[in-house]
């Protein structure tokens, strides 16, 4: 039976993710706490914290999940030509704060923010324990896009992204693909689809396919030092 469970203590298991709720779609469970341990052990369970200011921590385990697999990102002709006319350049981890600060900014028709102050600390947390970790776009010394997630083995757990030029958060999300590729990732979790990871090449999985590929390379090995804070080059 579909049941939304409360967390009470720091200990309190999450429930198994084929318990949420059908309806709003994925919603597991309410309260417990943004520990970084809480954090790691929710996404190697395949569920993640999605709440608005206002409101209790949330945790969501959606079906279907949106993912990606590295080498089937779909990159326009009109948008490999693009970027390579910017000039611009792409790095890891060199601002990880200020992406997660990026991707804070209320959008167009949005009221608010999901990643509150006690969200950024917690994600910092992470990134300060080589969990979480950043793309940055960069037109000469201006950050103008990028996006932040957490591994999970073999697994890039994407949260958000965002752009202040045009097609910056997607030059971000094409660089994190060949980036993750190159490293061994055989999966990058979108969460909910949308019609902008859906032109980028997103696919529908259902939960249960979801969680049993996760099962699968959640303790798979990637390249050592891959999230060594570096420049790279993006192939276009």
């Amino acid at each position: 039976m579909n049941t939304l469970s409360f967390l009470q203590g720091i200990a309190d298991p999450f429930p198994a993710p084929e318990l949420a709720l059908t309806e709003p779609n994925g919603l597991l469970a309410v309260g417990g706490d943004l520990h970084p341990q809480r954090l790691l052990t929710a996404y190697y369970q395949g569920i993640f914290p999605w709440f608005s200011h206002e409101d209790p921590i949330l945790w969501w385990s959606p079906d279907p999940r949106a993912i990606f697999l590295p080498d089937e990102v779909n990159v326009s002709r009109s948008l490999r030509k693009f970027i390579k006319k910017t000039g611009w350049r792409f790095t890891i981890n060199h601002a990880f704060a200020d992406v997660v600060a990026g991707c804070a900014m209320p959008r167009e028709q949005q009221v608010g923010t999901w990643i509150t102050g006690e969200i950024r600390l917690a994600y910092q947390q992470l990134h300060e324990m080589g969990r979480a970790h950043s793309i940055e776009v960069w037109q000469g010394q201006r950050l103008i896009g990028g996006l932040y997630g957490i591994n999970v083995g073999q697994v890039f757990c994407g949260e958000s992204m965002f752009h202040r030029e045009t097609n910056a958060s997607k030059a971000a999300f094409v660089m994190l693909s060949q980036h993750v590729k190159a490293a061994g990732y055989q999966l990058i979790d979108a969460q909910v689809m949308n019609p902008h990871l859906l032109s980028l090449g997103a696919k529908a999985l259902k939960r249960a396919d979801f969680i049993a590929r996760l099962q699968q390379l959640r303790d798979g090995a990637t390249a050592a030092n891959c999230w060594d804070k570096q420049e790279v080059q993006i192939a276009l």
